[in-house]
């Protein structure tokens, strides 16, 4: 094929992904199911025709693409935010995985005739819930939970891959390998986590200093030096036995909550480059299915499904958070928000380059369940919310949170001026507000201004500050007090 025609068709893909990411919130349907669909109809048996039956080079795009998005989770990730749920999302990583791996893989194993090791390998593969798709959806305008639930629910999800990447190695390690016991996975397990977090956390410290101590005169050039970092995170950490996936996990997580330079310009750039990534996954594992080879697992797939979403789920979020002050409702809805997405369609490759022989039920098995997962519980979410009471009405949401200058963090508030606060009558340059602290609007008389330094508060007027948590109320303060 000529590099025009492949170019060609790379960018028609793109641009229609694009065009189906604005229709996804339209029609309440998550962006990944229309990407997928879209790779299917580009495939072999889709109206576009391209061949593709190669698990190895999607497993290889899966991965790199993975390794992209959990960073830019990371890094987008403020800790402040997800330190009170930490204990309960690392339950719900390990545990939790665990419990739906073992529930899942004795179902298929009673329901589907795979043999006891194939079973649990099926459950291992499907056990994580997916950090693409549930970032996305906590994104959502309509979907907004109270309390921490979101936190909680971003960080399980950024933090179990690693967790279902190791069962699924280890199972297919005892297929393959005679002799071998589960009891061998243990130390394999412990070597892998210990080195992740280690490895994660130490390159996290040296890319800050790193980016921090540089001198480029091309700003462009400190773009490629947090894609080494990502690339070194991931394949320093898995070339001595440790788990890449939490590495770079981690390295994020620590660097977006250090300040470094031309963090906000660079955040954003890993946010789009894991769109990017989303895009590229998803479409490649869409390419890599054969519709007509789903058909015929209709039913057992659904059963499959039907069992994860209802009982093993569930069983996972209860026995794993059980110890937590967590209430029925919230379970429920933790229960629910476990979609399932790219990350165990990817995994469901290795069994195929591994040569196993099931490995072709296994994923498309995988395929058809994580589809059902994402159409039933992804377009669902703010309707479940709503009827458990969690989904906060949107007079009550908390205005979004906004990267601003060195990637610092800032929300906005509203602040009403009476007729007797000390500041009518001044000057915006006269209320001395600190120096990451902006009022960026003022409502008067139901009219909008956009204030400059010399603007004139007066009685009755709303301002609209923008600030740091730390600078909110010394401005609150300069502003009101006299």
């Amino acid at each position: 094929m000529p590099i025009e025609q492949l170019l060609l068709i790379i960018a028609g893909l793109l641009a229609l992904s694009v065009l189906a990411s604005k229709a996804s919130s339209v029609l309440g349907v998550p962006a990944l199911v229309l990407f997928l669909a879209i790779g299917m109809l580009a495939g072999s048996e889709g109206v576009g025709g391209i061949y593709f039956d190669d698990p190895q080079l999607a497993q290889s795009v899966g991965v790199v693409a993975l390794i992209f998005i959990l960073f830019s989770g990371g890094l987008d990730t403020a800790w402040g935010e997800i330190k009170p749920v930490l204990k309960h999302g690392l339950a719900l990583a390990t545990v939790g995985v665990l419990i739906t791996a073992l529930a899942a893989g004795l179902f298929a194993t009673a329901a589907l005739g795979l043999s006891l090791p194939e079973g649990l390998l099926f459950g291992a593969i499907i056990s994580s819930t997916d950090a693409a798709a549930v970032f996305s959806l906590m994104r959502m305008r309509s979907t907004r939970l109270a309390g921490n639930l979101e936190p909680l629910i971003e960080l399980e999800s950024g933090s179990n891959d690693p967790m279902a990447v190791f069962l699924t190695i280890g199972m297919i390690s005892l297929l393959t390998t005679p002799g071998g016991s589960v009891l061998s996975l243990l130390p394999m397990f412990l070597s892998q986590m210990s080195l992740g977090a280690a490895f994660g956390l130490a390159i996290g410290y040296l890319g800050v200093r790193v980016m921090n101590r540089i001198r480029l005169q091309a700003d462009g050039l400190y773009v490629i030096i947090t894609i080494a970092i990502v690339l070194v995170a991931y394949s320093a950490t898995a070339l001595v036995g440790g788990n890449g996936f939490l590495a770079v996990y981690l390295c994020g997580l620590f660097m977006g909550n250090q300040d470094f330079i031309h963090k906000r310009s660079l955040s954003r750039f890993h946010d789009g480059l894991a769109w990017l990534m989303q895009i590229a996954m998803f479409l490649t594992l869409g390419l890599l299915v054969f519709p007509s080879r789903l058909l015929p697992l209709t039913g057992v797939a659904s059963l499959s499904a039907a069992f994860l979403v209802f009982v093993a789920r569930p069983i996972a979020v209860f026995l794993s958070l059980c110890w937590a002050r967590l209430s029925l409702r919230e379970l429920i809805l933790i229960s629910w928000v476990g979609l399932r997405g790219a990350a165990p369609i990817i995994l469901a490759t290795f069994p195929l380059v591994a040569g196993l022989p099931q490995a072709g039920l296994i994923f498309n098995l995988v395929f058809f369940v994580v589809l059902t997962s994402v159409l039933l519980q992804g377009t669902s979410v703010s309707l479940v919310a709503n009827w458990l009471g969690l989904n906060l009405p949107t007079e009550r949401r908390p205005p979004p949170t906004i990267r601003v200058i060195d990637g610092s963090r800032a929300r906005t508030i509203d602040i009403r001026i009476g007729a007797t606060s000390p500041a009518v009558g001044k000057q915006i340059v006269d209320l001395r507000l600190p120096q990451g602290a902006l009022i960026v609007l003022i409502t008067r008389d139901g009219n909008h201004i956009v204030p400059t330094g010399s603007t004139v508060i007066e009685a009755n007027d709303t301002l609209t500050l923008l600030a740091s948590k730390e600078d909110t109320e010394l401005a609150r303060r300069r502003i009101l007090e006299r």
